[in-house]
Formats: structure tokens, sequence, C-alpha cells
């Protein structure tokens, strides 16, 4: 083993993004140093079943994983087991609920254990779409209009839920699960209609709800790293949707035309405002490690933030790495300077 860090890569996970979870962690895994780190990963299912596992990395990938059973260990205790309590940090490669919402953060917080990424309290609030735009609003970063309900309200009257929403906002209007990512859930309502079926859709991933205005502007990301200590925004890029918005389907599958400019085409000004807002809502969020932040820039200029994801994906089409690329990081050092966020607080555990 020598002076090499015993890092556990956490991958799939219970939540609507378990796949995209796979190809981050089979990504991760094919970058990792293994002359500087002995890698252990830990899978969960969708069903919530943990299992260490040590078999090809193609089958996390592919999913195949869960069938290789000569490679998998699902007797084990992750308080008590020598190969969970020898982990040195913890990788969470868990895109959505149950992955970076708080949860699992909170069962390494318990194992006094480091981990890669946003603690508690920033995954929680940087997850919840309404939380994370309240935080925005408080130190000044730009929201598009918002309003929120429960599934409670919806029940005992969704026409006055109705009411009381297009009485806030105008069509078109997206509607959304407010702890969800990747886009799963996500639907572009133009009349009442459609508005009721998206909610619907919704509801299938939340019990919380949030409806926005349609905001005619350019989708711009950035993202933020933990830099030994320093907090650094990469230069921002710009997605250009193959469909009507940027869905799960636009951003994931082979067959769909959506592009990726990076670095932005953007004014040199517009540049430096948005990485000086990422850096604002990382920190307005007590956000740790890394993030990725999205924002529209209008026709005008103005340019407004749409959310912050404290887990990011790691795919080989994921704009977190290759906005650090363009930075100048590759995806090789990006990891081992993410792992070294982390193995700060490994440091400040042990003092």
């Amino acid at each position: 083993m020598g002076n090499k860090l015993n890092i556990g890569i956490v991958f799939g996970g219970q939540s609507g993004e378990h796949e995209v979870s796979r190809v981050s962690a089979y990504n991760v895994l094919g970058v990792i140093n293994q002359e500087k780190y002995n890698v252990i990963t830990i899978g969960i299912t969708k069903k919530g079943k943990w299992y260490l596992y040590s078999g090809e990395h193609i089958k996390i990938k592919d999913g195949s994983w869960e069938q290789d059973t000569k490679n998998l260990i699902g007797d084990f205790s992750i308080f008590s087991d020598p190969v969970i309590t020898n982990i040195d940090i913890f990788f969470p490669v868990l895109h959505g609920p149950m992955g970076e919402d708080g949860t699992i953060q909170g069962v390494f917080e318990m194992l006094n254990k480091p981990y890669v990424g946003c603690g508690v309290l920033s995954s929680a609030v940087g997850m919840d779409k309404v939380f994370s735009k309240v935080m925005f609003q408080s130190v000044g970063i730009p929201t598009g209009n918002y309003a929120y309900f429960r599934e409670n309200d919806w029940k005992k009257d969704p026409v006055g839920t109705l009411d009381g929403m297009e009485k806030i906002l105008s069509y078109p209007i997206f509607v959304k699960p407010a702890n969800m990512g990747s886009s799963v859930g996500i639907n572009k309502a133009h009349d009442r209609d459609e508005l009721i079926e998206a909610v619907e859709e919704a509801l299938i991933y939340d019990q919380k709800i949030i409806l926005e205005a349609f905001v005619k502007g350019r989708e711009i990301e950035c993202a933020v790293l933990d830099d030994g200590g320093v907090l650094r925004a990469s230069i921002a890029g710009e997605v250009i949707p193959s469909k009507e918005f940027y869905d799960y389907e636009a951003k994931y599958s082979d067959t769909e035309d959506s592009k990726v400019v990076i670095p932005a085409d953007i004014s040199e000004e517009a540049m430096k405002k948005i990485r000086e807002y990422a850096v604002m809502a990382f920190e307005a969020i007590e956000g740790s490690g890394l993030s990725r932040v999205d924002f529209f820039l209008t026709e005008d200029g103005s340019i407004l933030i749409n959310e912050v994801n404290t887990l990011p994906g790691f795919t080989n089409i994921s704009m977190y790495p290759k906005m650090w690329e363009a930075t100048g990081i590759n995806y090789s050092e990006l990891v081992d300077k993410i792992i070294a966020s982390a193995n700060r607080k490994r440091v400040t555990l042990s003092l």
C-alpha cells in the first residue's frame, strides 16, 4: 500500500440520474492516477443496495456490474468493514437525490471521513432549486422569476394552485422537480394543458415543484474549483441545445446534435462577470470542493443565474471537465485537485 491514499469511488445511486452517475464514475476511474491512489469502488443499485465491486470498469459504464457476481461483495457493514474503515477519502460520483443532496454526505460525516465535494448543508441547498435561488438573491445575484408549490397543494386544490402560478408567471413556463438534476422530469409548458401534464410528470420525482419563467437567452456555464484553498472559476462555456431546451436526451444521447462552445463567444465583460457570479454563488451556499454554475445571458446583456450543481457530471461530454481543460487543467490533474481539496478536510479531521 505504501503512502498511497485509499480512495473510495461511490457510483450509481437511487436517483433518476443513476445511469449518468455510472458513466461519470467510469470516466473518473479511467483517469485517476493509480500510482498515487488505491481505488476501491462501491456501487449502489437503484434499490439502494450497496456492494463492494472489484470487476472491470467497463461493466460500471454499461450497468452489467450488478451481474458480475464473482466480483461483488454485498455482505458488509459500512461502519465496521475494514475495506471501508481503511478508506482515506470518499469520492461520491453520484448525481441527484440520495447522492448530491446532503444525504450521503451525512453518512460520510458519521463515518468521520473526508469526502470530495460540498458538505451536508451546501449539498442540500444547492440541490433544492428554491432554496438555492433564495441564497443567490441574498448576495445580489439576479435570478429569473419563479414560483413553487408542494404536492399537498396540488392534491388539495389543483385549479387554485394553477391559478396562483399563472398570476405570477406567463407562458411559456418551465416546470421542474425542485430536487433533481440532468434535466430529469423537466418540461416546457406553453398552455394550461401542457402545464398540468408537466406538473404530473415532475411529481414523479419530487414533492416540491418549481415553475420558472422562460428566459430568452444563451445558456452559459462556469466551473468552480477549490484549488489549494483558493476558489477558481473556469473559462465559461456555452451550451447550444439540439432541442427546444437542454433536456436529458439532448444532454446525453449520442444521436442528438447539441453543441458546446468553450470558451463561450461572449464579451470580455460578460465573461468576467459570469466568473465572478459563479464564485459568489458557490460561497452563497457555503460550497466546498467543486461545483458547476449555470447562467442565462439575455439579448440585452443581462446575466441571470439558473442553478448550481454541487456534483457535476464527469462523462466524456460533461461541461465541468471540458471547461477546466480549456482553462488549462486536464482531466487527470483535475481529479487530483478535487481529491486534494478533500484531503485538506482529512488533515483537519485528524488534528
